[in-house]
């Protein structure tokens, strides 16, 4: 079975989604295609399962009572930006979870609506805790975290796909991937010292 679930990062490494078949995939794992049905049902299943080992929301949603609960003493500013912080970190380095995003966007797709669905179930772990923490200010954290989450898909999409600059910043280099960061921070300190 865990030959199957990493024979999927290695298809989808050499050969993007469109190249997720169960014939590439059993073949990565050299083993009978049948044993996809046999495990997993339906190829779907299979995908899904690899990418609830891989997707950085899924993950951090089995850390994220945790996390909540030895921050509730500190805001739950700290608490997002260690996290979008990570996912920068985290989705620079996987290109298997990059390729993943850009099959959600290209293409509809039943599984990829199930993973979507699953990362914004994280945010009903976090939310809650911060709108206690805002509840007298005039802050929508759900619209900034959203725009903090695309952003920091699409300039990492965008500098692997492109290996360009961004607004001239390069995200190659440390010094671009910093900026970026400290923009994050800069954003959710004036989200939360809000009015």
């Amino acid at each position: 079975m865990s030959k199957l679930i990493q024979a999927v990062g290695i298809v989808l490494a050499a050969k993007g989604y469109t190249g997720l078949t169960p014939t590439n995939i059993s073949k990565a794992a050299g083993v009978d295609r049948k044993l996809i049905s046999a495990y997993f049902g339906h190829i779907d299943h299979l995908i899904a399962t690899y990418i609830k080992t891989k997707d950085y929301w899924i993950v951090a949603s089995d850390r994220a009572d945790e996390l909540i609960t030895t921050q509730a003493q500190t805001s739950s500013r700290h608490l997002l930006e260690h996290m979008l912080l990570d996912q920068i970190v985290q989705f620079s380095a996987n290109e298997e979870m990059q390729k993943l995003v850009l099959w959600q966007l290209s293409e509809r797709s039943e599984i990829m609506s199930q993973v979507s669905q699953m990362r914004d179930d994280v945010s009903a772990l976090f939310f809650p805790h911060a709108d206690e923490e805002l509840k007298d200010k005039e802050v929508d954290l759900r619209a900034v975290t959203s725009l903090l989450i695309a952003g920091i898909y699409y300039l990492v999409l965008h500098t692997k796909t492109t290996a360009s600059t961004f607004c001239e910043i390069d995200l190659t280099q440390e010094k671009g991937m910093n900026r970026i960061k400290e923009a994050i921070k800069f954003i959710l300190k004036e989200t939360y010292n809000h009015k």
